[in-house]
């Protein structure tokens, strides 16, 4: 067997000129160079529901439906590549979505096939199949440095390959869904000593809500926004003030001048539209977390398993886009986080969401559904992606409903 630097090396180096439609079968050949019968990439859709695989659709020939059983599918040894017809798995219920879902390998009885978590930095991207014979320890190790280099091949065609996106999706977006998630970063950053992960709903008609969170110097910096109206002009506020927090905070510019300049911009440019905001700071070696609220709903402090009652309500600051300048600039509030907190900032379509019956999702379910989800032992993105199926499940919304969680836990 070809040694594995060398196969990866190999891989790497033919990457670099083809297409999406080229990964699966370069995959599928480094992997089995590696010893495996064979290897495909599945990724998971926007709204992390499904796990489609990254290939052509070959309507012509008839797919074989792949099993999820509420258990455990029942898989099979037979060699898999780049060319066979597969049709998406469901997350919930499935070996390959509990791979997902947990960010570990999952083998299958038979020891013939494994499901190998595809994890970009901390964002969870999809699952890599692979079957051999059986699974030796030493195996295993060469499929968990397979995925990653199939992640990074894949990420690094996310932004403009066609196929990346049509298989991360599953139905047609709207113009301003579509320009709200142009400039989103990924739902999931994070490092050793801290996570940040975010929701946006409805994912193919979102119009008004957005989020940021970027590392650098030591510092987590985060913007929950939620534009006035479900259109297009609320889609493009939002865009603007994504770009107008980054402009000043790369430029120096404190909380306050960022809402200053969002107020600025919009008031110009957009001036029918208002924006309320929570636009925040963590030091990531203190704790220390640092936070202006622009007519928006208080983030909640989640410490020891309990909402801290009334931690970070302060009195809210007016609504960005009335063009009220530096005259009004924003208080800014601050708290020092412990160990283990979590921080969690909301739009106010998560807590309006209503049942069939007319009741409320309210701040009380919300905290408490996070809370128990923490709990069973859930990592934030896990924790969130569970919330939003409850909410689909449920209740319906009446506006986007937008959810950031951020835990500190030092080393």
């Amino acid at each position: 067997m070809p040694n594995e630097d060398a196969v990866l090396s190999a891989l790497l180096s033919s990457s670099n000129r083809v297409t999406a439609a080229d990964i699966p079968a370069l995959i599928d050949e480094a992997g089995r160079k590696l010893g495996l019968s064979g290897a495909q990439v599945y990724l998971a859709d926007l709204q992390q529901a499904r796990l489609t695989p990254l290939v052509h659709p070959a309507p012509e020939t008839p797919s074989p439906i792949e099993p999820n059983e509420p258990n455990e599918p029942n898989e099979t040894s037979k060699p898999i590549g780049p060319s066979e017809p597969s049709e998406p798995i469901q997350i919930e219920g499935s070996m390959a979505g509990l791979a997902y879902r947990t960010q570990r390998t999952q083998r299958s009885r038979d020891d013939c096939t494994a499901w190998v978590p595809m994890i970009d930095g901390v964002e969870r991207v999809g699952v890599l199949r692979v079957t051999a014979p059986c699974f030796e320890d030493a195996l295993l190790e060469s499929c968990a440095a397979l995925s990653g280099l199939a992640t990074l091949l894949v990420m690094a065609k996310a932004s403009h390959d066609e196929l990346v996106v049509d298989r991360t999706r599953s139905r047609t977006m709207t113009t301003q869904a579509e320009l709200l998630w142009a400039f989103v970063p990924p739902r999931t950053i994070g490092t050793d000593d801290v996570t940040s992960t975010a929701i946006l709903e409805p994912a193919y008609e979102a119009g008004g809500d957005a989020f940021d969170h970027s590392l650098g110097d030591g510092v987590l910096h985060l913007a929950l926004l939620d534009a006035m109206g479900h259109d297009l002009a609320s889609g493009g506020a939002s865009a603007v003030a994504l770009g107008a927090s980054r402009a000043t905070r790369r430029a120096g510019g404190t909380l306050a001048d960022i809402a200053t300049t969002i107020d600025t911009t919009l008031s110009e440019w957009i001036p029918d539209r208002l924006l309320t905001a929570v636009i925040a700071r963590l030091d990531i070696a203190t704790g220390q977390f640092t936070w202006i609220n622009c007519g928006h709903p208080p983030p909640l402090l989640i410490r020891e398993g309990h909402v801290v009652p009334h931690a970070m309500e302060f009195p809210a600051h007016l609504p960005l886009g009335l063009g009220l300048g530096q005259a009004a600039a924003p208080d800014e509030h601050h708290i020092r986080l412990q160990p283990g907190d979590r921080v969690l900032l909301y739009s106010d379509g998560v807590t309006e969401a209503r049942t069939s019956d007319g009741s409320l999702f309210g701040e009380q379910r919300l905290a408490d559904s996070v809370i128990r989800s923490m709990a069973s032992g859930n990592a934030p993105p896990e924790t969130l992606r569970r919330l939003v199926r409850n909410l689909h499940e449920h209740h319906r919304l009446h506006d986007d409903a937008t959810i950031m969680l951020v835990r500190w836990h030092p080393r």
